[in-house]
């Protein structure tokens, strides 16, 4: 995990990871004192995080949230991309007179 002590503080921070925690040690030992994400933990028995420890975003200029940040832009071109190889796989049509 990337912790507040590895980053400068004029760093813009892409969080690409996904992991699901399931252990309230872990949990409580990342989220002390989060009563939003202890309330989503209590309901659903884990969180997902993703690899930049949340302390991070008091010393870095900016971050993406995760979950929700890098997520819906990798999906968007994700289908842009494959939108793009099935126009490429098509056969050429010509127009006859």
């Amino acid at each position: 995990m990337i912790t507040p002590e590895m980053v400068n503080p004029d760093a813009t921070v892409i969080d690409v990871g996904i992991n699901r925690i399931d252990s309230r040690e872990v949990f409580a030992s990342i989220f002390a004192g989060d009563a939003k994400r202890e309330k989503e933990f209590s309901e659903k028995g884990s969180t997902l995080v993703g690899d930049v420890h949340p302390k991070v975003a008091e010393v870095c200029r900016a971050i993406t949230p995760v979950p929700g940040g890098v997520g819906p832009m990798t999906i968007a071109m994700l289908m842009a991309n494959t939108v793009k190889a099935a126009k490429m796989r098509r056969p050429l049509r010509t127009t006859s007179s």
